[in-house]
C-alpha cells in the first residue's frame, strides 16, 4: 500500500464532497478536468487517455462490464491526478500533436510503476479505505469472507477480484 496514492485518493474525493459509495467516478473524472466518453475498441482495449492542450478525455470500452469501465476511468484519473502519465506508458500513439495511452491487456499485468500506481490509485478512488473499513467491519463479524466480498463489492460497484484484492491488500483478509 502507497501511502501518497491512498493520501492522493482521499484528497480527490473530499475535494469533490464524495463520502459514501458508490463512488461517482464519472462525475469525479469530469470534476478533475476530464471528459469521459464511451465507444467500442476492440476487446483488448479498456480504455485510453487522450491529452492535447485544453482537452483531456477518458476513452472507455463501452463493451466492457461496467464494473471494468468504472475502473478503467478511475486508473485513467489516477494517471492524471499522479502524473504519471508524463512518464512511459505501456503505448504511446501520436496523433497530430495529441498523446494518446491506451490502457489494454498490458496495462493490467501493472509490471511498469506507472501502471501499477495507477491501479493503486484506483483502488483506492473506488473502495477507499475510511469508508470501506467503516463498511466491512460490521459484515466480517456475520458473514464468510465470500459474502463479504460479495456484498461490498456490489456496494462499491466494483468486481469481487477487485474487492478481494483491496481487501487483502489492507489487512482485512487473509490472502488465503
Amino acid at each position: 500500500m502507497n501511502a501518497r496514492i491512498e493520501r492522493a485518493a482521499i484528497e480527490l474525493l473530499a475535494r469533490h464532497n464524495v463520502a459514501d459509495p458508490p463512488v461517482p467516478i464519472d462525475e469525479v473524472a469530469q470534476l478533475a478536468g476530464a471528459e469521459v466518453r464511451y465507444r467500442q475498441f476492440d476487446d483488448e482495449v479498456s480504455g485510453l487517455l487522450l491529452q492535447e492542450v485544453g482537452l483531456t478525455i477518458i476513452g472507455v470500452n463501452a463493451a466492457h462490464p461496467k464494473t471494468r469501465q468504472r475502473f478503467t476511468i478511475a486508473h485513467e484519473l489516477g494517471h492524471l491526478t499522479l502524473k504519471s502519465h508524463k512518464g512511459r506508458p505501456v503505448i504511446v500513439e501520436h496523433l497530430s500533436r495529441a498523446r494518446v495511452h491506451w490502457r489494454d491487456g498490458t496495462s493490467g499485468q501493472a509490471t511498469e510503476r506507472e501502471e501499477i500506481e495507477a491501479n493503486q490509485f484506483a483502488a483506492a478512488v473506488l473502495m477507499p479505505q475510511p469508508m470501506l473499513e467503516k463498511d466491512f467491519w460490521p459484515l466480517v463479524r456475520r458473514h464468510s469472507d465470500e459474502v463479504v466480498t460479495a456484498r461490498l463489492a456490489r456496494r462499491y460497484g466494483v468486481s469481487a477480484q477487485a474487492m478481494r484484492f483491496r481487501l487483502v491488500n489492507l489487512a482485512l483478509l487473509d490472502p488465503m
